[in-house]
């Protein structure tokens, strides 16, 4: 039995990978290809959000995400990828070689998980190479993947990365952690890390005395470590930070972004000696801000941009530059990319055919409508410094790729692995204008920056040429441009007040420009100006954000009625109450039918009593709990599923009696056998352990605080009381499932004990599955997972030893005769005695004699009334087993 399960468990598992990964195949298909000997993987942020999540509890393999706001400047990004590949193509370093690169390119709509499904597609070609069997034709394997622009996303896919050490090269994340080797092995990168960005904002902060700043960043891996970077390095240098906001990374939740921008925008109004401005934050965030901003400030301000967005002059579109005071970005050093903005202007000239689907969607955009207006509006929008990263990325993977494959064969795609051209990475150097380029240590190329100011002509904002460089080896800046700017007469100096949500920190050291205003930690609060320390709140009843002027009251968090999942569960349960009302009427007009009676009679309805009971206790499970709802649940399903597991052992015991028994224990057993009180015995000691368990340790309501609410859950008060409770059900089942599982070879028309074999089997593995469930699941949903297992133990048992009866009633009622029963007995009674007699004949006489079998009591296993002085006995002897066994069948 146990193998056939094992078999059956492997078959789902298989059936159900299967699924997934067709499910990830379909999900994962790129938005631009081409073949190669050499497959590239990229990643571009072609949209700027995903606008509506997978549901949580979907067990359902998970759905593409629909994607929206297109993204030109990502297309671009994407373009300059394709374009650069092309160039390497008809290189002489690989055409030589007769060596290609190819290309699977994705969209990361800026979300992690997104770009985590896109991976699936670079890593699932090397499970295939492992698994030929699974796939005809597997894909090429991606060797190196280029991208992402996000530092946030970086991370992610380069974890994944790791994992089989392909070489990830990004163009634009500069987080300081993707520097850490031990971390990410594989990560590369063609631009220097925030370490150096936020060195050099620093100096240029130093070189103009603006020592009283505010500084915004997104939330995340990359916004967290720039803003730390940035204040440690600027307090070393007497610069005093006012503000630090820190806006949501997802733009999905319009609502929350909404509120951190109108918070943002509040504090720079609230502090007008703040004239400087350092901000990480996201392009379209910052559009919002300044829209915000824009006829609320004053005096203008300096705005130092990170490389997040210094290049994205569209966010200006609807407010003047002159409103929002100067904008100095820094970008990275960039080279000659004329030849990729003749390729966008070649593409005016490409057959639909011939245009990937990224650029068929932008077509497709309200504003565009052709490839010349397209191509124009990607014109506009191309960054020559992120091009350039982008050429370098693919320059160095076309040349680790030459060298690689001088050396060994590359047409084979098993002949090349990603470690090999990782460590061939690390080792190249690229040449660009007679200018030579590789990655340090670290896998970083350190470009240096440039900086440039803002202008504005004729309502178009525009970059302007640059007005400074910075040496990243000696940290200082080279001026090229020595005209006079508003921007050097900006005074930004400490000592605003420290608003509600904030406290005054004095800062230690000489460096200390009087003090600056930090926000209050969670939990704590404070709601007047220039507080010298923050209050707290009451953590059993209020919680807050950091930088909150107010304590909230915490919500009480449980397993609503409203939940989805609560009605699903309640609907199963409502449905299984009146299948058990249908039954019952059902086997009530058919009590005096053959098998009904064979059913146990009166026990089938003792059994429909408990599993409503157990049915009820259910509902128990839903809703805010109380001190009695906590008791009633347990013992409700404890004493009902023991009755009910009590007459299944009365039905195993009776079936076994009557087939499978040696005729002297058998007569003590039938002495023995009182079915109800044996029903009435097993449930009595249930009765006990409950009693024992609400006296001694009773179950009771428990509050478990959360940090912004407060679970209201059930303690079981005793979980050893909560073991035992199930623990005997589960005893009980264990013997009903051994005698079942010995007479599983009875006459079919007597046989519930496969019935009650496979309802027992269920019930068992169920709760088997509960227990490490159960002790590692916590929140809300721990009462789901038992209300689970309760309606596929119910379920199981109405299954197994019910339904098969109402079909035998409903449909086949040629078998529910008395004829019908009395022939199979007589049936299995001849072939038994054949058997026996068969097998007394081969072996000596001398070892025939001993104990007997019967089956002389018909009501154990007839729906008939017992006539025995009417009908026939056999007898058989077994000599090979030393036993006489007498098989005694009313008939």
């Amino acid at each position: 039995m146990m193998p056939l399960l094992d078999l059956m468990s492997l078959i789902l598992m298989l059936s159900r990978l299967e699924v997934t990964e067709a499910a990830l195949m379909q999900h994962s298909r790129p938005g631009a290809t081409a073949p190669g000997d050499i497959i590239i993987g990229g990643l571009f942020p072609i949209h700027e959000t995903v606008k509506n999540y997978t549901d949580l509890y979907s067990i359902s393999p998970p759905q593409h995400p629909n994607c929206s706001r297109f993204y030109t400047r990502g297309l671009t990004q994407a373009l300059a990828m394709i374009h650069a590949v092309e160039m390497a193509n008809r290189s002489p370093m690989l055409t030589s070689l007769n060596i290609t690169l190819g290309y699977r390119l994705h969209d990361t709509c800026y979300d992690v998980t997104t770009a985590l499904r896109a991976v699936q597609d670079f890593t699932q070609s090397f499970l295939a190479c492992d698994s030929p069997t699974r796939f005809s034709e597997p894909p090429k394997p991606t060797m190196a993947v280029i991208g992402t622009s996000s530092s946030e996303i970086s991370i992610a896919v380069a974890r994944e990365l790791n994992l089989l050490l392909i070489p990830q090269i990004s163009y634009a994340s500069t987080a300081a952690i993707l520097s850490d080797k031990s971390r990410f092995p594989a990560f590369m990168r063609t631009v220097p890390n925030d370490q150096h960005q936020t060195r050099a904002m620093v100096k240029l902060l130093q070189d103009r005395s603006w020592n009283w700043v505010g500084i915004i960043v997104t939330d995340g891996d990359y916004g967290r470590s720039a803003m730390e970077s940035f204040v440690s390095q600027a307090v070393q240098e007497g610069i005093c930070v006012a503000f630090k906001e820190v806006l949501p990374d997802s733009l999905t939740d319009q609502e929350k972004l909404n509120l951190s921008i109108n918070r943002t925008v509040n504090t720079i109004v609230n502090n007008p000696k703040v004239k400087v401005v350092v901000s990480f934050a996201k392009s379209a965030q910052m559009k919002m801000i300044f829209l915000g901003l824009n006829g609320k400030v004053s005096n203008k301000r300096v705005w130092v941009a990170s490389d997040n967005w210094s290049t994205a002059k569209g966010i200006l579109k609807e407010v003047n530059l002159k409103d929002i005071g100067d904008v100095l970005g820094f970008t990275f050093k960039s080279g000659n990319v004329s030849v990729f903005a003749q390729y966008l202007m070649d593409l005016r000239r490409d057959s639909e055919d011939e245009i990937n689907s990224f650029l068929k969607e932008f077509i497709r955009q309200p504003n565009v409508g052709n490839i010349t207006v397209a191509v124009n509006e990607l014109l506009k929008h191309f960054v020559s410094d992120m091009v350039f990263s982008i050429q370098l990325a693919v320059g160095a993977l076309a040349k680790a790729v030459a060298e690689l494959c001088v050396k060994q064969q590359c047409k084979n795609q098993t002949a090349v692995q990603p470690w090999e051209l990782l460590a061939q990475l690390r080792k190249v150097t690229i040449e660009k204008e007679g200018v030579m380029y590789n990655f340090d240590s670290n896998g970083d190329i350190n470009l240096g920056y440039d900086v440039s100011i803002w202008q504005e002509t004729e309502n178009e904002v525009y970059q302007a040429d640059k007005i400074a460089e910075y040496d990243l080896f000696h940290a200082n800046f080279t001026y090229t441009k020595k005209d006079q700017y508003a921007f050097e007469n900006v005074i930004s100096k400490c000592s605003n007040s420290c608003e509600p949500g904030e406290f005054k920190k004095t800062a230690d050291g000489q460096h200390t420009c009087c003090y600056e205003c930090s926000k209050c930690p969670e939990n704590q609060y404070s709601n007047r100006t220039d507080m010298g320390q923050c209050y707290m709140c009451d953590k059993d009843k209020e919680w807050s954000d950091s930088g909150s002027s107010r304590c909230n009251s915490k919500t009480q968090e449980y397993f609503e009625w409203n939940c989805g999942f609560a009605i699903v569960l309640l609907t199963l349960a409502a449905l299984g109450i009146v299948f058990l009302f249908l039954i019952s009427a059902l086997f009530i007009w058919q009590r005096n039918s053959p098998v009904v009676k064979a059913a146990g009679g009166p026990l089938c309805h003792l059994i429909l009593v408990s599993l409503l009971g157990s049915f009820v206790s259910v509902v128990f499970f839903v809703g805010e709990p109380s001190d009695m709802t906590c008791k009633v649940r347990q013992v409700i399903f404890g004493l009902s599923f023991t009755l009910c597991v009590s007459c299944i052992l009365v039905k195993s015991l009776k079936i076994l009696l009557a087939f499978q028994m040696n005729l002297e224990l058998k007569e003590l057993l039938w002495k023995l056998y009182k079915p109800y009180v044996i029903v009435c015995v097993c449930t009595a000691v249930q009765v006990i352990i409950c009693t024992l368990w609400l006296i001694l340790c009773s179950p009771f309501k428990d509050k478990v605080p959360q940090s912004k609410s407060n679970l209201m859950e059930c303690n079981e008060g005793s979980d050893v009381a909560f073991g035992v409770m199930l623990g005997y059900i589960v005893l009980l089942a264990l013997v009903c499932f051994t005698f079942a599982y010995i007479g599983r070879k009875l006459p079919q028309k007597y046989n519930d004990s496969k019935f009650i074999t496979f309802g027992m089997l269920i019930y068992l593995m169920a709760w088997v599955l509960f227990i490490p469930v159960h002790l590692t699941t916590s929140g809300k949903y721990v009462p789901a997972v038992e209300m689970v297992v309760i309606l596929i133990s119910n379920y199981g048992i109405l299954s197994c030893h019910f339904l098969p009866k109402c079909y035998v009633i409903l449909f086949k009622k040629e078998h529910n005769t008395r004829d019908a029963f009395l022939k199979n007995v007589y049936e299995y009674a001849r072939k038994s005695a054949e058997n026996i007699r068969s097998l007394s004949e081969t072996e000596p006489e001398s070892k025939t004699n001993s104990s007997v079998y019967t089956i002389s009591n018909p009501q154990l296993v007839s729906p008939l009334e017992n006539n025995s002085a009417q009908k026939p006995h056999f007898k058989v002897y077994d000599a090979k087993d030393e036993l006489m066994l007498g098989m005694s069948a009313t008939i």
